[in-house]
């Protein structure tokens, strides 16, 4: 859940999640459709899906228990350099650094280097000694994590206040580098169509091949075009959506019918029982202004 989502976000779905999911056997009995929809809302839910097939891996592969190899961590759904190192020092208090956004920050400004000039792996593994000097490898990972965002901070790090502000070259540099990152925003254009029904059923489909919004109950999207676009279809409405760091510029089209692309099934419009993203409820809610 901590994986490109702040903690104050996660603390209540981490919450409502392990009062629900005790274990790792009763995580990895349940469907993908339970666990997306204890997951809405909290987005990028691939991981969610990651999850639940890591979960049954460990049940079924590793007698319930995480491996103790940074290599096959790995092979769990989902897992990376960064999250493999997390769960080692974590779990097992080995010698080894979580490093996200904040650590490089942390060690690019230490040492006044771009970060894109820092073999971090390199450097953890020379200072071994002088970074591993207790048995606390675990509170170290965390402290890193933490130092990084509430003290080297991005933005008006406090450098006074800074416990290694006498050894720091980035805070003595005449030259300092820069460490904020602009984040590059796509704007993405889309027409969605929209088939509707007087029962208030929306036509949906998993067939879109959207990459971010693929496998997802999902009206008709393709990518917006100059031409017309048909007689049969109204034009609803144009309204802006985002996605992590995409715009969305929408054109909405609708049309009623009682029949529909074999690729997709109706769906209630009013519906709350199972899992709907909240790009689908965006929808719902334009195409509810129809009745």
């Amino acid at each position: 859940m901590l994986q490109q989502t702040q903690v104050k976000t996660v603390i209540p779905y981490f919450n409502k999640f392990t009062k629900k999911y005790k274990s790792l056997e009763s995580l990895s009995k349940i469907n993908e459709n339970q666990i997306l929809k204890l997951w809405e809302g909290l987005g990028y839910y691939r991981r969610a899906r990651n999850l639940l097939e890591s979960s049954k891996l460990l049940v079924k592969k590793y007698n319930s228990k995480l491996p103790k190899t940074l290599k096959e961590i790995k092979k769990l759904p989902g897992i990376g350099d960064y999250t493999a190192n997390a769960l080692l020092g974590f779990i097992y208090n080995e010698p080894t650094l979580a490093i996200d956004g904040n650590v490089k920050r942390v060690f690019s400004r230490y040492l006044n280097k771009s970060e894109s000039k820092i073999n971090f792996e390199e450097l953890i593994s020379v200072n071994k000694k002088n970074l591993f000097v207790t048995n606390r490898n675990s509170d170290l990972i965390e402290a890193l994590m933490e130092f990084g965002a509430l003290v080297c901070k991005p933005k008006d790090p406090k450098c006074s206040q800074c416990c290694l502000n006498k050894s720091c070259r980035y805070l003595k540099s005449h030259k300092k580098i820069k460490t904020i990152k602009q984040k590059k925003i796509k704007i993405m254009n889309y027409d969605i169509f929209c088939y509707v029904n007087k029962k208030k059923q929306i036509a949906l489909t998993k067939e879109n091949e959207i990459s971010f919004l693929k496998n997802f109950n999902l009206p008709l999207i393709k990518k917006m075009k100059n031409d017309f676009v048909g007689k049969d279809w109204v034009f609803l409405k144009n309204y802006k959506n985002s996605i992590s760091n995409v715009n969305l510029n929408i054109n909405l089209y609708y049309k009623f019918s009682n029949k529909i692309p074999k690729s997709c099934n109706w769906y209630s419009l009013n519906t709350n029982k199972s899992f709907i993203p909240s790009f689908t409820k965006n929808i719902f809610n334009q195409v509810l202004t129809l009745f």
